[in-house]
């Protein structure tokens, strides 16, 4: 889709750029000891100057106090909004030490790792550092989207320093991030919610329970609970007949092998290891833990406006409802029928069954930090206590999903406006997510089987991924190694083999259908005219 951009680029003039190009050289020419060891020297020109406005946790836990909800979620969602979209220099403590004076490395460098060097930062580095901004890799149609096979992720989770044993992860668009985490903080309420009350009745009887496990209809196997002592009570839980989701039955709805459980804790890695912006509450404060020199690179208050910006980012939609609203070109009689043939065959072979149209959120209020206990930090990895620091689930930064969007304000024909970037409610107040995915692992089969198992999901194992927008973000898969979407669906094999199958066997014009349904589902973003 063409995107109409609604974004200020404060820092992308051609001054500014240039400017930075200069820094950037000049600072990769010198020695990597006095690079990384007297960084402080680098910026006494008054012209070499930080780029990263950050943001203050105390500001938004006053402003929620106080009462401003609004304001504390606007002003969240600006500075994550300028975050995410700075190019940072040096003197913001981008980039690391990857040899020679460079910051900045595609391959991941395990072999380096004298003082200072690649391997011996903390916490441990699984790739890059690779890039200078977040919209230098989620820019595909448009900033916040997916990425082209250049902006691949090489990974070395195992430190081997061996190319065999790396891996590669393809850029996924951000688009309605902030439904995706709500529906896993409510599939794993109800999936404990099974276990406790098997638990209870265990112990009231005397006898083992089995329950099935399901969570807004999607299948998670069934766990065994049996009682050991009933008072207290005490209990074993036999999960070997859980499917599609960890031992412990949390969703963790972000990454491709599903090992993330919430924005908060997606951004600080990716700062970490993409952009080699260290977080304050990953390294600890004052800690220069890959020694260029800077400390605090992120702040608290940082990580906050960023999972705030990116839960808010606008839903997906589809070509069907911008051309109804006059937004693109009206689409044709033959291309709309295409579509509603389509989607009925994507659901006939089985697509369907893992790559669920719709989920729906009981409760559409984002909260950072949650108040699920299992989809907030108990304590950060550097062991500062969010209390302390005023990340507080009693006070959190909170916008509606079926209301708040700031992006994609539109008009229709009769000049009404419409929040095209909100969730549509149903009669109960639920957001309608039309996500085609359902947030389980599967087993998708040999041929997409890495050659490490990275998470312990399984090589072969990954998270359903999410179609909405698919129209929008070619390359396919996990390591963009699908350049059409036909290419993607004849990669499948393992639990979607009868799928795969069922698709081989239709029709040249039934296959055709189901790419034009697939196709319809894009990203679309608006602009203010300046």
């Amino acid at each position: 889709m063409t995107s109409i951009r609604n974004k200020q680029y404060r820092r992308n003039s051609l001054c500014s750029s240039l400017l930075q190009l200069v820094v950037f050289i000049i600072f990769i020419s010198i020695p990597p000891i006095l690079a990384f060891g007297v960084m402080a020297d680098v910026g006494s020109n008054e012209s070499d100057q930080p780029q990263a406005e950050h943001a203050d946790q105390q500001e938004f836990y006053e402003l929620v106090v106080s009462g401003n909800h609004h304001q504390a979620f606007e002003q969240a969602f600006e500075l994550g909004d300028e975050l995410f979209e700075t190019q940072f220099n040096a003197l913001d403590g981008v980039g690391a030490h990857v040899a020679k004076g460079q910051r900045f490395t595609r391959v991941p460098r395990a072999d380096l790792s004298g003082f200072g060097e690649w391997a011996d930062h903390t916490p441990k580095r699984e790739t890059g550092p690779n890039a200078q901004a977040c919209n230098a890799c989620h820019n595909l149609p448009f900033d916040d989207g997916a990425g082209q096979t250049n902006s691949n992720v090489h990974r070395d989770p195992l430190h081997s320093a061996n190319l065999s044993m790396m891996i590669q992860r393809n850029t996924p668009h951000l688009f309605g991030a902030g439904a995706v985490q709500l529906l896993a903080e409510e599939m794993t309420k109800r999936l404990h919610r099974i276990q406790k009350r098997a638990a209870r009745q265990a112990c009231n009887t005397g006898k083992s329970q089995t329950r099935i496990l399901r969570a807004k209809g999607v299948h998670f196997g069934m766990l065994t609970v049996r009682p050991i002592q009933n008072s207290p009570c005490q209990v074993t839980i036999d999960s070997s007949k859980v499917i599609g989701v960890f031992s412990d039955l949390i969703i963790r709805p972000f990454q491709w092998k599903g090992n993330n459980t919430t924005l908060r804790d997606f951004n600080r890695g990716a700062s970490h290891n993409e952009l080699g912006m260290q977080a304050v509450e990953l390294v600890g404060r004052d800690e220069d833990s890959d020694f260029d020199g800077v400390t605090n690179e992120m702040t608290i208050g940082d990580q906050t406006a960023l999972a705030i910006y990116i839960a808010a980012q606008p839903r997906p939609t589809t070509k069907i409802e911008l051309s109804h609203l006059g937004l693109i070109e009206p689409l044709s009689s033959y291309e709309r029928k295409s579509i509603r043939r389509g989607k009925k065959t994507f659901a006939q072979i089985g697509c369907a069954s893992c790559h669920s149209p719709t989920l729906k959120i009981k409760d559409p209020i984002f909260r950072e930090p949650s108040l699920h206990a299992h989809h907030r930090d108990e304590f950060f990895p550097s062991g500062l206590n969010p209390l302390n620091e005023l990340v507080d689930p009693a006070f959190p930064v909170t916008f509606d999903l079926t209301r708040d969007q700031p992006d994609n304000i539109v008009h229709n024909q009769d000049g009404q406006e419409i929040r095209l970037g909100t969730f549509e409610r149903d009669r109960r107040g639920r957001a309608i997510v039309r996500l085609y995915g359902d947030l389980k692992h599967h087993n998708l089969g040999s041929n997409l089987a890495e050659s490490i198992d990275e998470t312990g999901t399984g090589a072969s194992t990954w998270l359903t991924k999410e179609l909405w927008g698919v129209g929008s973000t070619a390359p396919y898969l996990h390591d963009g190694r699908a350049t059409t979407l036909t290419d993607a669906i004849q990669s499948h094999g393992g639990e979607a083999s009868p799928s795969r199958q069922a698709f081989d066997a239709l029709s040249p014009s039934k296959k055709k259908d189901l790419v034009t349904f697939l196709n319809n589902l894009v990203l679309f973003k608006v602009t203010e005219e300046e």
